[in-house]
Formats: C-alpha cells, sequence, structure tokens
C-alpha cells in the first residue's frame, strides 16, 4: 500500500486494473445514407461532434435541425437525424431520450406519404432499425436486438445498400452469441467474410474486416479474428493509411488476447507510426500498459513520459477523456508493479495520475458527458484509496457512484459500490462496508447476463474486476458473530459463490446461456449426502456442510489461498506420477485435514454415504476421491461426485430398463494425436454390457454424431477420444475423424436432440480426455462441458490414463450401471475400489482421475 500523499487540493478518477480499450467502430453506420438528400452544414457539424465524442454538443446541434427539417416538410431527413440524436442519447447513457426518439421517428415514417417501396425510403428505415437494434442490446435486450437488426438488413437489401448491410449482419452475430447461438453466429459471420471478399473497394473490405476481426475477439475466437485482421493488412497495402493503422490497432488487440506479447507490442507500434493523433495515443497506451503487464517497467516509464505531449495535443472529447484515465492507471499501476520501495518518483507519479484524472473530470463535466465523469471521478476516488486519505476517497467514489446511477450504468456503478466497500472495510465499518458490497454484488448479478453486451469501452477483466468483489463479500459475509446473522449470512456466502461460479462460465462461454431446468442441491431426495462448499478465501479455507433438513455447518481452516494452491498443484504432480510418494500421502492428508476430518464426526452421526463437493477455484483441479485418509482414500469411505454449483438440471435416477449408449471413438491417429489401441476394446465391452450403437474411426464425424443423437433417444452418450479441457474456450474440444469438435459446437450438437427427444442425455461420459498442462483454471472447460451439454450427468477424467487401467475403470462402471442398483456416484466408486484392490493399479494414477460431474443418484 502506498504511503500517504497530500492530493487534497485536487477535485475531481481510479479503481480497477484493466486500462480502457479503445471503441470498436459504430455499431451502426452514422454517416448518412447516400439515397438521403444532401445534409446541410448544421448536420455535418453534429456528426463530427459525434464522432469527436463530444455527445451532448452534438445533441443540441442535431435537436435544433430536427425541428427544422419538420419545418421544411423532409420528413425523411427528420428520421435520419432522430436515429442520429438516439446513438449520442445513448452515449450519454440517456436511455429514456434515446427510447423517445426512436418512437418519434418511427411515428414519422408511418405517416410519410408517397412511394414507400423507394430505396430512400427503405434506407432511412434500417438506419432507423439499425439504431433500434443497438438501443436493445445497450439494455441487455439481445434477442430483440437481434429481430430488429435482423428487419434492418432486409431493409438494407432493398434500399440496396450492401456495405450497411454487411454492418448489420456483424451486429447480428454480436447478439446471437450473446443468446448462444454458437452456429448461427457461425454461419453469419462466415456469409459476412463471403460478402466482404466480393467488394472491390480495398477500403470497404479493410474496415469490414477490422469490424469482423474485432467481433471475433469479442466473442472469444481469436484464432479467426486474427486470420481476418491479417487478410484485412494484406489488402490495407492499397487501402487509406487510417484503415491500415486501425487494422493494426486491432491486430495488437487481438495478439495480445492470445498472450502473444512482442507481437502485440509491434502491432502497436506500426499503428502509432501512422494514425491519427488519437489513435496514435491510443496504441502507446496499450503498448504502455502491455509494457507494465510483463514487467517491462523501464521501458515503460520511458514511454510514459512521451506520451504526456501527445496527450495533451487532444481536443476535448470522451475519447481523449477515456485515454488520460486509460493513462493514469497505468502510472498507478507503474508504480504499484515495482518491487521497489516507494520512492519520491513514484509518489510523483501518483499525484500527476490524480491531476490528470481531476482534468479529466473537469472536462467530462463542461462536455455534458455524465458517464465520463462518473468514470473519472470514480477513479480520482481510487486514487485516494491507494493513498489512504479515505474522507476524500469516500467522498469521490460515492459522488461517482450517484452520477453512475442516475445515468443508469450498472458497469460502472458497481466498480464504484466495490470501491466505497473497500474504504468502509480499511475505516472498520463493517455493517456499512457489508451493505455497499452487497449493493455491487446484487449489481453484477443483473449484469451478468449482459456480459457480452456491455460498451467496449468498459470491459473489464474479470479475475481482476469482477471475482475479487463475490470473494471479498463473502469474507465480510463469513466474520458475522451471532447465531442467527450467521445462519443468514451462510445461506448468503453460498449464493454469493454459486453467482461466481455462474459469472465465471458466463465470461467462459462470452454468452449467458446457462440457465436451465435446474433443482437446488438441498431439495434433492437424498438423505445419504451430504453437500461440502469450500470457499477459498485470502486468508483462509472456508467449509460449509449441508446435511438434509439441518441447519448449515460451518469449519474454518486458518490456511492462506498460496498455502491452499500450492498443496493441491503439488498433490496433483503426485498423483500423476505412478509410484506413491511420502510427499504425496501427506498432501493427500493435508487437504483431508482442513477439509473433512473437522466434520468426521457429523458425517458418521448422519450416515453420510456420499459427498458432493462444489469446488472453489484450484481444488477442482484435484480428484476429492484420492484424499488421504491415514493409510486409506477418500473414496473408501465415500462415494463422491462434484457439483459445478449449487443447483441440478432435473435430477432424477437412471432408468434400468431403457439403458442404452451411443458409444464413439477413435483408434488411429488423427490430426497429429497418436492412436488409442484400447479404445476398441473399451467400446466392444460397453457393447457386450449394454445395447450400444458404435462409431468408430472414420464412422465417427461430427456429422454422424449428430445425426445418432437426433434418431436415437439413448441415455448415455460415450465419446471415447482424444479431447481437452482448458480455460481457453477455443482449446477445449473432442476429436473426431473429421475435425476437433470445439465445446460450444458440442454442446449445440448434443443439445440439438432436445427437440426429438423424449428426455435430456442422462450421462454423457467424456474417455481419454484430460485438463490441458499447466493451465491452473482448466476445469472450466471441464465444468462447462457438464454445464453446456445439457446432460444430467457428465463423467470425464482430469488425466489421461493408460490403456489397460482406462478400459478395465470404464468396463466396471458400466457393470454396475447394468447388473445393481447402483447410483451413479456408488457405481463409479465400485469401479474405482476394483482398481484400487488390484495391486497393480492400486496407485491413484490408475484410477483416480475420472469424475463425475452433476447428478449422482
Amino acid at each position: 500500500m502506498l504511503g500517504a500523499i497530500a492530493l487534497s487540493g485536487l477535485s475531481g478518477a481510479w479503481t480497477g486494473v484493466a486500462a480502457l480499450p479503445t471503441p470498436l467502430k459504430e455499431m451502426v453506420d452514422v454517416s448518412p445514407d447516400p439515397a438521403v438528400e444532401t445534409i446541410n452544414q448544421h448536420i455535418r457539424q453534429g456528426r463530427a461532434l459525434y464522432r469527436a465524442g463530444r455527445f451532448a454538443e452534438a445533441i443540441a446541434v442535431w435537436s435544433e435541425e430536427i425541428n427544422a427539417s419538420g419545418d421544411r416538410g423532409n420528413a425523411l431527413q427528420q428520421v435520419v437525424l432522430l436515429s442520429y440524436l438516439s446513438l449520442a442519447h445513448q452515449q450519454l447513457g440517456q436511455l429514456e431520450q434515446a427510447t423517445q426518439a426512436i418512437e418519434q421517428g418511427q411515428q414519422i415514417l408511418q405517416g410519410v406519404r408517397g412511394d414507400r417501396s423507394s430505396s430512400r425510403y427503405h434506407a432511412v428505415e434500417a438506419q432507423l432499425l439499425n439504431t433500434q437494434g443497438r438501443l436493445y442490446f445497450t439494455q441487455g435486450q439481445a434477442e430483440e436486438a437481434l429481430e430488429t437488426w435482423q428487419r434492418a438488413t432486409t431493409a438494407y437489401v432493398e434500399a440496396d445498400d450492401e456495405i450497411n448491410r454487411i454492418n448489420t449482419l456483424i451486429n447480428q452475430a454480436q447478439a446471437q452469441q450473446a443468446l448462444g447461438l454458437y452456429l448461427q453466429t457461425q454461419r453469419t459471420l462466415t456469409e459476412v467474410e463471403r460478402s466482404l471478399q466480393q467488394q472491390s473497394d480495398p477500403n470497404v473490405q479493410v474496415a469490414g474486416l477490422q469490424s469482423l476481426g474485432n467481433v471475433l475477439r469479442l466473442i472469444g475466437d481469436l484464432d479467426q479474428s486474427r486470420q481476418v485482421l491479417l487478410q484485412g493488412l494484406e489488402l490495407a497495402q492499397q487501402a487509406s493509411p487510417l484503415n491500415r493503422s486501425l487494422i493494426l490497432f486491432s491486430l495488437g488487440n487481438t495478439t495480445r488476447s492470445q498472450q502473444a506479447w512482442d507481437e502485440a507490442l509491434s502491432f502497436y507500434q506500426q499503428a502509432a507510426d501512422q494514425g491519427t493523433p488519437l489513435l496514435i495515443v491510443q496504441a502507446r497506451l496499450n503498448q504502455l500498459s502491455l509494457l507494465i503487464e510483463t514487467k517491462r517497467l523501464d521501458a515503460a516509464q520511458a514511454l510514459a513520459d512521451q506520451i504526456v505531449p501527445e496527450l495533451e495535443k487532444l481536443p476535448q472529447s470522451r475519447s481523449a477523456i477515456y485515454a488520460q484515465i486509460n493513462y493514469a492507471q497505468s502510472l498507478i499501476q507503474l508504480t504499484l508493479r515495482s518491487e521497489e520501495p516507494v520512492t519520491t518518483d513514484a509518489s510523483t507519479l501518483v499525484t500527476r495520475a490524480a491531476q490528470i484524472l481531476a482534468t479529466a473530470t473537469q472536462q467530462a463535466h463542461e462536455l455534458g458527458d455524465v458517464r465520463a465523469e462518473a468514470y473519472a471521478l470514480g477513479h480520482l476516488g481510487g486514487v485516494y484509496e491507494q493513498t489512504q486519505q479515505w474522507a476524500i476517497a469516500r467522498q469521490l467514489t460515492e459522488r461517482a457512484l450517484l452520477l453512475a446511477q442516475a445515468n443508469n450504468t450498472p458497469e460502472i456503478a458497481y466498480q464504484w459500490q466495490w470501491q466505497l466497500g473497500r474504504i468502509l472495510k480499511a475505516q472498520d465499518q463493517l455493517t456499512n462496508a457489508t451493505a455497499a458490497y452487497k449493493s455491487a454484488y446484487e449489481t453484477l448479478q443483473n449484469l451478468r447476463s449482459d456480459l457480452v453486451a456491455i460498451d467496449p469501452s468498459v470491459q473489464f477483466s474479470f479475475r481482476e474486476s469482477v471475482e475479487p468483489v463475490y470473494r471479498e463479500y463473502v469474507n465480510l459475509l463469513l466474520q458475522a458473530n451471532d447465531a442467527e446473522t450467521s445462519q443468514l449470512n451462510l445461506k448468503q456466502a453460498r449464493e454469493v459463490m454459486e453467482s461466481l461460479q455462474l459469472a465465471e462460465l458466463t465470461n467462459f462461454f462470452r454468452s449467458a446461456c446457462l440457465e436451465g431446468q435446474i433443482v437446488a442441491l438441498d431439495q434433492v431426495d437424498q438423505t445419504e449426502a451430504a453437500v461440502i462448499y469450500p470457499i477459498i478465501l485470502a486468508d483462509r479455507l472456508e467449509i460449509i456442510l449441508s446435511l438434509p433438513n439441518q441447519p448449515l455447518h460451518r469449519y474454518t481452516a486458518a490456511v492462506s489461498q498460496a498455502q491452499v494452491e500450492t498443496t493441491v498443484e503439488q498433490l496433483r504432480q503426485n498423483l500423476e506420477r505412478p509410484f506413491t510418494t511420502p510427499e504425496g500421502k501427506q498432501l493427500g492428508q493435508q487437504l483431508y485435514d482442513w477439509m473433512i476430518r473437522p466434520m468426521e464426526a457429523v458425517l458418521a452421526q448422519n450416515q453420510v454415504k456420499v459427498l458432493v463437493f462444489v469446488l472453489d477455484g484450484a481444488l477442482r483441479n484435484v480428484p476429492m476421491a484420492a484424499l488421504r485418509v491415514g493409510n486409506d482414500y477418500l473414496i473408501q469411505n465415500y462415494a463422491v461426485a462434484i457439483a459445478p454449483g449449487l443447483q441440478l438440471l432435473n435430477p432424477q435416477p437412471l432408468q434400468r430398463q431403457k439403458l442404452e449408449v451411443l458409444a464413439a471413438g477413435l483408434t488411429e491417429e488423427r490430426y497429429g494425436f497418436s492412436p488409442l489401441s484400447y479404445v476398441g476394446q473399451e467400446l466392444a465391452e460397453i457393447q457386450s454390457q449394454i445395447p450400444s450403437q458404435i462409431l468408430l474411426n472414420g464412422a465417427f464425424t461430427s456429422t454422424a454424431l449428430q445425426e445418432q443423437i437426433n434418431s436415437l433417444p439413448v441415455p448415455i452418450v460415450h465419446l471415447a477420444t482424444h479431447g481437452q479441457f482448458s480455460s481457453n474456450l477455443n482449446d477445449t474440444f473432442v476429436l473426431a475423424w473429421d475435425k476437433p469438435i470445439l465445446i460450444d459446437e458440442l454442446s449445440n450438437l448434443l443439445r440439438t436432440g432436445d427437440e426429438t427427444r423424449s428426455a435430456a442425455i442422462e450421462l454423457l461420459v467424456l474417455s481419454a480426455c484430460e485438463t490441458a498442462a499447466g493451465d491452473k483454471r482448466a476445469t472450466l472447460g471441464l465444468a462447462g462441458i457438464a454445464v453446456q451439454a445439457g446432460a444430467r450427468s457428465t463423467l470425464a477424467s482430469l488425466w489421461t490414463i493408460d490403456d489397460v487401467s482406462g478400459a478395465r475403470l470404464i468396463s466396471q462402471f458400466y457393470q454396475e450401471l447394468s447388473t445393481t442398483t447402483a447410483t451413479k456416484a456408488e457405481a463409479l466408486r465400485q469401479a474405482q475400489l476394483a482398481l484400487l484392490q488390484n495391486p497393480d493399479f492400486r496407485h491413484p494414477v490408475h484410477w483416480a482421475s475420472y469424475v463425475l460431474i452433476g447428478n449422482w443418484l
């Protein structure tokens, strides 16, 4: 923490660590349609002000011209101006006024006389629809946005305006992604790319490819984004210098998302070499934040000094204000990232950041841009938070929060609610701090489903700007002492952690399509099960135990987050070795002592037979079955299941009389992946025990799998093939004969059959898949498959096990399912025990990797 620095002479915003990225190209084309009559000087002036980020001034100019157009009887021009007006109000967060402008434009269009089939009429209609679609999307109404943009696309076709038709298709793709319509998104983007290739103007092609590349980056398809932008860069040799610099800037953002740091720095440098003054500053700022992020602090310090004169030359606008905030954030981060003690130079950087933010706040106020003012003011409060000047930090933060709330900007408001909570907590005002955190949490809850619709200029880093809100709120909730408050807070803490898990998956998928027909774990009719919720906090491990018809139990282990994560990582390494070490035993025992030993007596008293874990963070990376209890393993005492959250997809026991399996697998080498020689035996064993339809090697294509799922209402789908779970959406896949099937495509493929099936898939088995090596958050991909596939249960492996033991475990699992009444969790337990009791397979490397996720019945 920085020492106190005298900043009391400043009035005016910093929190969070994510630098403000450059806004994307406008969601709609604000230029006038070519078919509309020549726009006069006042309208051109308004457009120039809008593009400069001076939205309040643009509104004033356009409002005056709307009245003049009405007096001249020019109805279509009035509608164009109203669509512009709505855009400007949207930028300022004035959504009521934006809606009124749209509605007024619609009324005027309905009253237009003359040829309503003319291209001129359709062009104006399309522009108004496009603006309305943006308004819906801003409000998180993705379904309405998609339908409106589809209508806009049709109108642009009628107007014979191919360029704006392409723009609305790009908009549609964003809405489709927000709705979780992955295959439709891919088809739309493919159509966009094909249409752009048919354009003859290189400037049009480059601008379109830049927009397409930006959208692909936003929805998480980084490889395709890079490919499209490189294609645009090649064409940019014949385009204007501005279009070339814009696409270089976008390439910098995409390669940065791919963690190709040096390439990103190079692209930013090239963009700065030939851009406009604003783009030069934006490229330099992204260079600066990336240098700081990668701890190249000397280079960052030198660049920070070079940016100042370029920043000072920018005219007042929202873009310039955001650039100042971005720069101030980097100055603070430059101080905080340094491993050296705070020096006079560091103190000077903080003071300079505060001065810049005070200036930005004043400029935003002068522009009438409440959104920018709320952002700048809150960040200035963050500087005072860093310097521990709590009174003024609180005052500035509360002012920023009021502005953000009044301006309907929850993506900004939650940050200041969180900041206020931190400030109050630092002053030991725990009741008020908890209330502030609760407000931030509730704002995020409302915002979560709209994450992909947030203004790109205030996009945030999930791990740095969202996850801590949940964990710090839980930390406060669990500090209550009296029993009644404690029970209420324990329930609230569970709900908050559940929300964090859903938010993580939403962030992972870049879409909010995870809700379904769900049942709370506590309501599942299973009297022999206990649900365990470990919560990793910075200074301790909290464990909440839920037993049927009982108050929640709470246990605390005084162990830091770093200790938990180190223990988990070392245990995972030991479990994957083919021999047992004293260290491995000790690590497994340590986790057991933290999580299970304190509740042993309660579990025994309640005759618990199944432990259902809702795991947090790093704990997802190790199989709970392999925790040590003296010389035994946890699986020897309990069946074990993993729940991805507090709720399950309509849990029901397996219908044994209707057991059938659709099994698909590869034994041959494909796409650089080694042969899986044992898969043929594995599938034959399944078929010998349960009626099965087999797709092997060339018969196992994505299309064939889709057709079989559509035609066969089997309760079990078994995929014995290479696959990987990763924290990167594009690195989570299963391998078919014709291609790797990415997680989103697999989810859609499995869910498509729902329309023709009488019931959901009961069990999805992913044999031979594994979590990505070295990826500490790879189990997000595993949880993602489990949740997105729509199966009630998923059986998957954290690491690849050898051919013989893998085939034995799977065979034993299906034997238990087909010949006994065991639950899925107990069937897995018996299969694991069968290997554990065999001298050749007793080590956990052979049996522990398989985990059952979801319904354990």
